[in-house]
Formats: structure tokens, C-alpha cells, sequence
């Protein structure tokens, strides 16, 4: 459960463009050089975030890539969602069971109940934390902490 190379560059990369302007283009080299990331990595990272509807490529003299919406209307969720995917899916359990007798997968497992409690609350920052919000001086602030307490009997 950690956010990945890609998410992380992914998100930077979308935040390069956005941070030169609505109607800004930078060319796959211009976003590597800003970024320290190589040039084949960012094209990769580009077609991905191209495929998910993020940015739009654009060709020409001016070409390069743009924004696919402003950057109040991108939830980090949604970026995080195109570049990899969420931290805990719920099929993770089938997939990693352990020991058949000793875990049924049960759904009143406490560990997959902790996962889903955590799960719930970073998709609820995730999905109200926008790109606008993450460039500095932009006058948008991140949706503030979200408390939460999570309760886990055990039985004996």
C-alpha cells in the first residue's frame, strides 16, 4: 500500500503543464528536463495519462501537451486512478488469502475492515484534492485533515 513511481511522476508531470497556464503546451523533453525524469519514462508516463483522458497531445510548431480540463477539475483521485490505481482493493484478499485454514476470506475480517477504513478515508481527501490545489500560490487550499477513529474488536 504505497503510492508508486509512476502515480508520483505522473502527477508532477500533469502538474508541470498546468502550472504554465490553461492553454499551455510543453513538448515530452520540456517535462523530463523540468522533472529529472528521462525522456522515455515521461513519453511513457504521457501516453498513459493521454489514454486516460488527462492530457491532450497536440502537434505542430506550438505541439506538445495540454491539459484535457483545467486544473480544478482533476482530482488527484482521478489522476492516481489513471496512473495505478487505488491503495487497498478489495480483491486483494482472494488473490493473497494465506493459509486456507486458518483465514475463510470472511468479510467480518478485521484486517480487510482496517484496509477498507483506510481505503475510505484517503479516497474521501483524494477525491475533493484537486491539481489547482496542489500548485503553490494558486489562493486554493487542500481539503482540510479528515478525523476519524477506527474501532477493532478483537474476539477471543
Amino acid at each position: 500500500m504505497k503510492i508508486t513511481a509512476q502515480e508520483e511522476y505522473g502527477v508532477r508531470c500533469l502538474l508541470q503543464i498546468g502550472a504554465r497556464g490553461p492553454q499551455a503546451s510543453l513538448t515530452i523533453p520540456e517535462i523530463a528536463r523540468a522533472e529529472g525524469l528521462s525522456t522515455p519514462h515521461v513519453a511513457k508516463l504521457m501516453r498513459v495519462l493521454r489514454r486516460g483522458g488527462l492530457v491532450k497531445s497536440v502537434r505542430g510548431q506550438a505541439g506538445g501537451y495540454t491539459l484535457a480540463r483545467p486544473l480544478g477539475g482533476i482530482t488527484v483521485a482521478e489522476a492516481l486512478a489513471v496512473l495505478g490505481g487505488r491503495l487497498y482493493e478489495g480483491e486483494f484478499c482472494e488473490q493473497h488469502h494465506g493459509k486456507p485454514e486458518i483465514c475463510n476470506r470472511s468479510t467480518d475480517c478485521s484486517i480487510r475492515f482496517l484496509w477498507r477504513s483506510v481505503q475510505q478515508v484517503v479516497d474521501q481527501v483524494l477525491s475533493k484534492a484537486t491539481l489547482q490545489d496542489l500548485l503553490p500560490n494558486r489562493g486554493a487550499t487542500v481539503a482540510p485533515p479528515v478525523t476519524v477513529q477506527l474501532t477493532i474488536a478483537r474476539s477471543n
